[in-house]
């Protein structure tokens, strides 16, 4: 079976696609306050072509799709693509990242539909700080959201990104999250996606989190699987759930990435900091495996690893909603 590995001999078997640029919240690290430039629909790929796209990359290896966005709950006719994604030969996993507000409303018919795992990102358990963090978000939406989807037999996994002076005061707090439930609670270093200089005051490095929770509970250090993505995986001792580290900052996971991304616009990302795009518009027409060949080329060219530093200020601005993360 064909396996595709880029220059530096990784094989590229995940695919990160955002089928909406739209979202329901607001949040700081994410998208600017006023949102960001509306599109028009045209250019918004259809699920056709999303459909289209999995299949070409399937081609070459790709096994698991994770579906971002934006917040894809917000797009009509999402369960109806899902339920398509997840027929498609040789996919093995069909993801989803989500904020959570429609989790409630939604959880059911995404198990029916082939969901099997959720990223969910919340950045707080504070109603004020998260109201801060997303510019309006309603925390109690989450948590209800969270609990219909553990009913619903999804596999979660809870992603806060670690804010100095915002939220990091809640790192315990979320830790506790994983001695009572089987969740994976993951701690990301914060990541600046705007020409930000002092973004260093706001990063918590993954050792000074695990040096808080080691203060207070005896992690133990778990061998890490496909599952584990780029977090570094632990348990408490005792705990039903699991703790994940994921440092893109102070010990970045360049060498072990698998992963390409699309966003919903059809351009074509093989680092998430890479200012290096490729439209796959104009290959839209081409059978699977043209397309799949077009694929090939862009891993090809993914490189070692990404320039995200000190001297990160010659890189140009992004909004992760575009993009998925």
């Amino acid at each position: 079976m064909f396996e595709a590995t880029d220059s530096f001999g990784r094989k590229i078997n995940y695919l990160r696609l955002s089928i909406t640029d739209r979202c329901n919240l607001r949040c700081h690290y994410c998208m600017p306050e006023q949102g960001i430039v509306r599109r028009d629909r045209q250019d918004i790929l259809a699920y056709e072509d999303f459909l289209h796209i999995v299949s070409a990359a399937a081609r070459i290896g790709v096994r698991k799709v994770r579906i971002t966005g934006g917040e894809p709950l917000v797009r009509k006719g999402v369960l109806s693509f899902f339920d398509r994604l997840s027929r498609l030969d040789l996919i093995d996993e069909i993801a989803l990242t989500t904020n959570g507000i429609l989790l409630a409303e939604y959880a059911n018919d995404l198990k029916t539909a082939g969901i099997r795992s959720l990223n969910v990102s919340l950045d707080s358990l504070i109603p004020e700080t998260f109201d801060f963090v997303t510019r309006g978000g309603a925390l109690s939406r989450v948590l209800a959201g969270l609990d219909k989807a553990e009913a619903a037999g999804l596999k979660i996994k809870l992603n806060m990104v670690v804010m100095k002076g915002v939220n990091d005061r809640e790192i315990l707090d979320f830790a506790r999250l994983s001695l009572e439930r089987p969740w994976t609670v993951r701690f990301i270093e914060y990541m600046p996606t705007v020409k930000e200089a002092v973004w260093r005051q706001r990063l918590v490095s993954g050792a000074e989190v695990l040096d808080r929770i080691r203060q207070y509970y005896p992690l133990e250090k778990l061998t890490r699987n496909a599952d584990c993505g780029p977090a570094r995986p632990y348990r408490i001792k005792g705990a039903r759930g699991t703790l994940g580290i994921i440092t893109p900052m102070s010990d970045h996971f360049c060498d072990s990435c698998n992963r390409i991304r699309i966003t919903a616009y059809g351009l074509l990302k093989s680092c998430l900091f890479s200012d290096d795009v490729f439209d796959l518009k104009p290959s839209l027409s081409k059978s699977a495996e043209e397309l799949s060949q077009v694929l090939l080329q862009v891993i090809k060219a993914k490189p070692r690893g990404h320039l995200f530093t000190d001297d990160y200020l010659h890189a140009s601005d992004f909004s992760m909603a575009s993009i998925g993360g």
